[in-house]
């Protein structure tokens, strides 16, 4: 039986080995990856080792895709593993499939044992008896039909070509586990059943290669979904008719939407790397995972990877389910997108703008893509900075930037207009907003110049207008006239990066779509 895990905080425990055992069915989710991470914080946080194991027993659903996604996305978010498939390890080979000679040894000493048999049921027989026993109320558990064939009839049946399963032999008794993270939780055996362990002696199932890859691989402790909590007692029952020692379980409650719903789609349950595509960092996705269920007991809510694995602890997971929320993630991904360097921000935003296909890179440099025109590393450093602040993903990026990047720019010509104003007399401030910067030279072309050149006139017309100082009436114009949009950075910025040359051009266009 399980003894529950205690540890004083200031010290660490030996020989502690975790894993990430994934299946490669389909790509890495936020539960796996926080599955992953908080076996990964425990590991290192009690200096111990990380496994990286691949379970692809379902030969039909898995594929070389899947591992690659979940590898990738793991090393994106920077939780790395000691041992495992790319990096081998003492206790290789790391993935289910290359193991077969390994569980078909275990296989043959639990049927030697008479503690495992074939089965030749057909699915139909199968489905019969569970709606039988469905009807009746009873758990639906197998009849044992099979458990006491003889020999010759076993040989009979496979010489005949039977298809056929090997079930072990459930003993009938109370398993109770003491889960290190949800306390007691007692079984019944009578509930379970004989069940399959594998479709032959070289086609093992779940339950049994992963009772025999976490002995193989001396793993102490496994943090996992509260979804195989189920699945434990069954595990406890192999370990224990193989004469196995039982690691210690604990099971994380389910993340939950906002509205305590299961999380899906709507609320954010997408694979990893769409998280990366949309602009979130690896920084802030791991931040937010690390608060699924773990608390450190304090107000902070930053923190490092280096600081999780410094302060978390198994005592501090939460027993109820984990609300995910993209609104804390957006403030998260926001507040590490502000801390970055100028350098780091404009490296980061830059792939979504040739994605996006504003601009190019061969190599050599960067061009514009609408107009073939270079631009240079500092160019578009200070086209990033302006929206450093407002970002909350970096794929925003694109849809605030665009503009700077468009030979002409497509806009109703109402979005000129400030508080009803009509087009004649919008037409006389786009004149005099051109007579003005038309004056200002090349070399003075920068934001205190353009202020002081047009904060004076904006208050005149405010004045003129209204009687207040409202500078809208010729700001506003301005300001979309350049943009094309209801909402952007300060004129006088956006003007000093565009330069005066396409700040003329884009007021001239301006104009005409008044006539």
């Amino acid at each position: 039986m399980n003894k529950f895990l205690h540890c004083d905080k200031n010290k660490t425990m030996k020989n502690i080995r975790t894993r990430f055992a994934p299946s490669p069915t389909g790509f890495l989710h936020l539960g796996g990856a926080r599955t992953a991470l908080f076996n990964y914080l425990f590991a290192k946080n009690q200096n111990g080792k990380f496994v990286l194991r691949i379970e692809d027993t379902d030969i039909e659903r898995s594929k070389p895709e899947y591992e690659k996604d979940i590898i990738e996305s793991l090393k994106w978010l920077g939780v790395r593993w000691d041992e495992g498939p790319d990096v081998g390890g003492a206790f290789a080979p790391y993935r289910q499939s290359e193991k077969t000679e390994v569980y078909k040894k275990y296989l043959e000493k639990l049927l030697k044992e008479n503690k495992a048999y074939f089965c030749f049921c057909t699915p139909e027989e199968l489905e019969v008896h569970r709606q039988y026993q469905m009807a009746a109320g009873r758990p639906p558990r197998y009849s044992g039909k099979c458990a006491n064939l003889s020999g010759e009839e076993i040989k009979k049946n496979i010489k005949e070509g039977k298809k056929c399963v090997i079930r072990v032999r459930v003993p009938s008794k109370k398993i109770k586990i003491n889960d290190i993270i949800k306390g007691e939780v007692e079984f019944d055996t009578e509930a379970i059943g004989d069940f399959v362990i594998a479709k032959s002696l070289t086609l093992p199932l779940f339950h049994f290669s992963v009772v025999i890859d976490d002995y193989e691989m001396k793993i102490s402790h496994i943090i996992r979904g509260e979804e195989h909590l189920s699945n434990t007692p069954k595990h406890i029952i192999l370990q224990e008719l193989l004469d196995l020692p039982t690691p210690q379980y604990g099971h994380l409650a389910l993340i939950l939407a906002p509205d305590r719903s299961k999380l899906s789609k709507r609320h954010g349950s997408v694979p990893l790397q769409e998280y990366k595509k949309q602009g979130y960092l690896a920084e802030s996705l791991i931040n937010m995972i690390a608060f699924l269920g773990w608390n450190p007991g304090t107000d902070k809510e930053i923190y490092s990877l280096e600081e999780l694995i410094k302060d978390f602890s198994i005592e501090k997971i939460q027993k109820s389910g984990a609300i995910f929320d993209v609104k804390k993630l957006d403030y998260l991904n926001g507040f590490y997108i502000r801390h970055k360097t100028s350098d780091e921000i404009t490296k980061l935003c830059i792939p979504f703008l040739t994605s996006a296909n504003l601009m190019s890179e061969d190599g050599k440099g960067y061009k514009v893509a609408d107009t073939g025109e270079k631009i240079d590393f500092e160019q578009i450093k200070k086209i990033v900075l302006l929206y450093q602040e407002r970002l909350k993903k970096l794929s925003e990026i694109v849809e605030l930037s665009d503009f700077f990047f468009k030979e002409k720019i497509q806009y109703d010509k109402e979005l000129l207009k400030w508080k009803g104003i009509g087009d004649r007399d919008l037409k006389d401030i786009i004149d005099k907003l051109t007579e003005i910067l038309s004056k200002i030279k090349e070399e003075d072309w920068k934001i205190k110049k353009l202020e002081n050149s047009l904060m004076p006139e904006a208050e005149k017309i405010g004045l003129e207008k209204t009687g207040k100082n409202d500078r809208g009436y010729l700001l506003w114009p301005f300001r979309a006239a350049l943009t094309g949009k209801k909402f952007s950075a300060g004129p006088f910025e956006i003007a000093e990066v565009l330069g005066k040359e396409k700040v003329l051009q884009r007021l001239a266009a301006a104009r005409e779509m008044l006539e």
